[in-house]
């Protein structure tokens, strides 16, 4: 264990780069340079320990095999995420950090990685066949979840909206009880496809469950305390160039979902294609499920300001998501047409950004 333990380069990585960026912090925030400098160190040690999260999270899933394996990889993205944007709320008192990044998860994960993942499978492997079953029951839950927490509370009253917010923790708890119960048990069949990792004989035995897990969560710890000192960086170098806050939220979005990405990727090349719908809807719903009530019971333990209402842009840019993902997501195939299309509004939702 102490061998492995001695390979684990991102840990020390993450460690030395606190350490040595903590020290230097106040004399890197004085200047745009430094803050420049600061950002991109970090940034980029935050990436490189999300793919050590997407490492042990794949070992786990080849262990306890699917959708157990995805759904530890989606829950480990979206631990990620919940702290990252609870640090930067903190640091910022950004009322609509949480929304923007939820928004910009959701829009990442179906757009961008489920979009060019099916580009990617289908240019080797042409339609690629995944369980429409699955498909099915993540777009219902997510049209429900999202209509639930980011459209109807423009229409609650100001003197109800508190209550409101309270009653989707507990609605939100519960469905997402309610749905990974239906996953794991009495429905798993709906989130596995016949034949698919056929050829792939792990030595499941000889992985250490308790080391990997312990290693992802003391990556995930990790992972918070360099976001804490990103936020910093992060707000002075969008202030001083005049950028949008949005941009800092899909940064956000973006280290939660590598893990995911280079998983999903991987997946599609090897004609897994049932593994990159659970992963993407799968993240997108956990993001929604988990993420919402975080924020929530975080932002009133504090006294903070949240506001989760999308804005008519993004609430446009959702419903096309969905609605395309209904049409393309029904016959149990994926192909590049398919792929394209997604990633066309990932191009428009990343200029957007922008404007």
């Amino acid at each position: 264990m102490l061998k492995q333990l001695s390979k684990e380069y991102s840990i020390f990585i993450a460690i030395i780069t606190f350490f040595v960026i903590r020290y230097f912090e106040h004399m890197l925030a004085e200047s745009v340079v430094g803050n420049l400098l600061g950002f991109a160190i970090l940034f980029g040690v935050i990436i490189y320990s999300a793919l050590s999260v997407a490492h042990h999270a794949e070992i786990l899933a080849e262990k306890f095999g699917e959708p157990y394996g995805t759904l530890i990889l989606t829950i480990s993205a979206v631990v990620v995420e919940i702290v990252i944007i609870v640090i930067m709320m903190m640091h910022d008192h950004n009322p609509t950090l949480a929304r923007d990044t939820i928004y910009s998860a959701v829009m990442l994960d179906i757009n961008g990685l489920l979009g060019l993942a099916a580009i990617i499978g289908g240019l080797k492997h042409g339609e690629q066949p995944y369980n429409v079953d699955s498909s099915n029951s993540y777009l219902s839950i997510l049209l429900v979840a999202t209509g639930i927490a980011m459209i109807i509370p423009h229409f609650v009253q100001e003197s109800h909206h508190s209550m409101y917010m309270s009653f989707n923790v507990v609605l939100f708890i519960l469905l997402y009880i309610t749905f990974t119960r239906i996953q794991l048990a009495s429905h798993k069949y709906f989130f596995e496809y016949e034949g698919e990792g056929e050829g792939r004989d792990h030595q499941t035995d000889e992985i250490n469950a308790w080391y990997h897990a312990s290693i992802l969560i003391l990556s995930i710890v990790l992972i918070g305390m360099l976001s804490e000192i990103l936020a910093l960086f992060m707000g002075h170098t969008l202030e001083h160039f005049g950028m949008p806050m949005a941009i800092g939220a899909v940064s956000v979005a973006v280290i939660s979902a590598a893990p995911e990405l280079i998983t999903a990727i991987r997946a599609a090349v090897d004609n897994r294609m049932q593994t990159v719908v659970n992963i993407a809807l799968g993240a997108s719903l956990a993001t929604i499920l988990l993420t919402i009530p975080a924020v929530i019971v975080v932002t009133k333990v504090i006294g903070m300001e949240l506001d989760l209402e999308l804005t008519p842009i993004q609430s446009v840019m959702l419903g096309l998501t969905f609605l395309v993902s209904i049409v393309n997501f029904n016959d149990g195939e994926t192909n590049v047409l398919e792929g394209f299309l997604h990633v066309i509004l990932f191009v428009v939702f990343a200029f957007l950004v922008f404007v």
